[in-house]
């Protein structure tokens, strides 16, 4: 038997859950034993009652929630400093690899890390996938970061974080815990698979990203947004509602709204969206730039049938080869024929009747804003309402809008822009994350409107960009997005100290 320092445990919290999921989950614990560590076991349940006669070494927590400030308070009643803390999150069964755990807590005593988390792998029908996770910076702070179920944390920096924690939230506890540790301790990543977890989630990618705007997590979003909102206070990060004024008679335009349609291979869709516009009733004059990067299955040939029958098409097919949507919304902006307001369509969608850009318009000059974001609502190919149907970031607030930006992964569509505003911006040419890009830049100066009825239909089928990706093309957008969030967080503080607020 390998020695155990007395008093330095490994104390390991479970949720509750089905009786045989919950005791195939505490035997893991103790399969691998960690040298220099006792292995202790607690079960986190609400519901004391229901559970299964349980090991005699095992102990059972009564905790008020599985992400409460509480519970972590209770939990950290139990810990000393010289211990290692897990949670499991999760409640299916899982299986450490080989020697899964002792290389958890090896890796947590480089430089003690505040937490340690690691790759994973996926069985689903005898079949298993690698699940990696990515890297934490800065910009991570989202709160549906994905840690994977399975975290260790120091168990120094765990008590004396708890302890310091002041808010007693029922839902943003470990939210507010990961976000305290993070500023203060390294966070590391195992690029390595240490356990195997069962799935059950068989929803596509495209239909999970929508669950923060669900209206049942209404509670969770506002607790959430509290904890993000005073981590940025605490760190220098958060802009006060003090915003700079738009002239929006500025300069002078062909028109007072142009469309952007950027497009490649989208022969199915482009006519139904160029005709939404072309439906449009306004006061103003109107025109559609859509800018058709190299499209190869007749998309060409319908803009250019398109364009002949109403001159107000602008088709426009760049020299370049490497452009992105960003690139393309660039050339479009910056083209002669651009209006003073540049308005999203993309080319698998519709406006959802025909007051839209008149709405949009409208709240441009009557909330005095730089960039105005509508609601949409989700439907298929046929225009048949998709779950969760409406999203309409009522999460948005005028005066905190732009720092609770920085927890959620979008702001929204249909976007439009004062055109003078988005060509000094200017979008990355990229294929994902450049709308929300030029939107934290934006917000970081000037006030967003919003229009919070359904204004736009957005279509999911088949042949979306993002209606059923990979993990790997998943870590891809998030670290992207969570590179940007780190860009727009040092700039804001830089600001904050240049200009001696805060």
């Amino acid at each position: 038997m390998e020695n155990i320092v007395k008093g330095n445990k490994i104390r390991c919290f479970l949720r509750h859950g089905a009786n045989e999921d919950l005791l195939s989950n505490i035997s893991e614990f103790f399969k691998d034993p960690v040298p220099g560590f006792e292995v202790m076991v607690y079960v986190l349940t609400t519901e004391i009652l229901r559970l299964p006669p349980l090991p005699e070494n095992i102990e059972v927590l009564e905790v008020d929630g599985f992400q409460s400030s509480g519970m972590l308070k209770k939990t950290a009643s139990l810990v000393d400093h010289s211990d290692k803390v897990i949670f499991y999150h999760e409640t299916r069964p899982f299986k450490f690899a080989y020697r899964g755990l002792p290389r958890m807590a090896q890796a947590m005593d480089v430089l003690e890390m505040g937490i340690v988390y690691a790759d994973y792998q996926l069985e689903k029908e005898g079949v298993i996938t690698p699940h990696p996770v990515i890297d934490y910076q800065d910009g991570s702070l989202r709160d549906d970061f994905d840690f994977g179920p399975l975290m260790m944390y120091s168990g120094n920096i765990f008590s004396f974080v708890v302890r310091e924690m002041k808010g007693n939230y029922s839902f943003a506890g470990l939210y507010d815990l990961r976000l305290r540790i993070a500023h203060k301790n390294r966070l590391l990543r195992l690029p390595e698979i240490i356990y195997t977890l069962s799935e059950s989630d068989s929803r596509k990618t495209g239909e999970q990203i929508f669950d923060y705007v669900d209206p049942k997590n209404r509670e969770v979003q506002v607790e959430m947004e509290l904890v993000c909102t005073q981590y940025l206070k605490d760190n220098g990060y958060w802009l006060k509602p003090v915003f700079d004024e738009v002239d929006l008679k500025e300069g002078t335009f062909p028109v007072e709204a142009s469309v952007i349609i950027p497009v490649r291979n989208r022969a199915k869709t482009i006519r139904d969206a160029v005709e939404s516009v072309f439906s449009q009733m306004t006061t103003f004059d109107l025109n559609i730039i859509v800018v058709d990067n190299h499209s190869d299955d007749g998309t060409t040939d319908i803009l250019k049938e398109l364009s002949r029958v109403d001159r107000r098409l602008v088709h426009l097919i760049p020299e370049r080869q490497d452009l992105g949507i960003g690139g393309c919304w660039t050339t479009a902006v910056m083209h002669q024929s651009c209006g003073r307001f540049a308005v999203q369509l993309d080319s698998d969608d519709l406006y959802s009747g025909d007051d839209t850009l008149q709405t949009i318009v409208d709240a441009f000059y009557e909330q005095q804003c730089a960039m105005v974001i509508g609601a949409y609502q989700m439907v298929d190919f046929d225009l048949n309402e998709l779950p969760p149907g409406v999203i309409d970031h009522k999460e948005w607030t005028p005066d905190n809008g732009r720092n609770n930006a920085l927890r959620i992964n979008g702001l929204g569509a249909p976007r439009a822009f004062f055109t003078p505003v988005i060509r000094e911006a200017g979008f990355p040419n990229v294929s994902y994350g450049e709308d929300y890009a030029v939107g934290l830049a934006i917000s970081r100066r000037f006030r967003i409107g919003r229009v919070y009825r359904p204004l736009y239909l957005c279509r999911r089928w088949d042949d979306n960009t993002d209606a059923s990706l990979s993990v790997e093309q998943m870590n891809a957008h998030n670290l992207y997005k969570d590179r940007l969030r780190t860009i727009e967080l040092w700039t804001r503080k830089a600001e904050n100290i240049r200009n001696n607020r805060n």
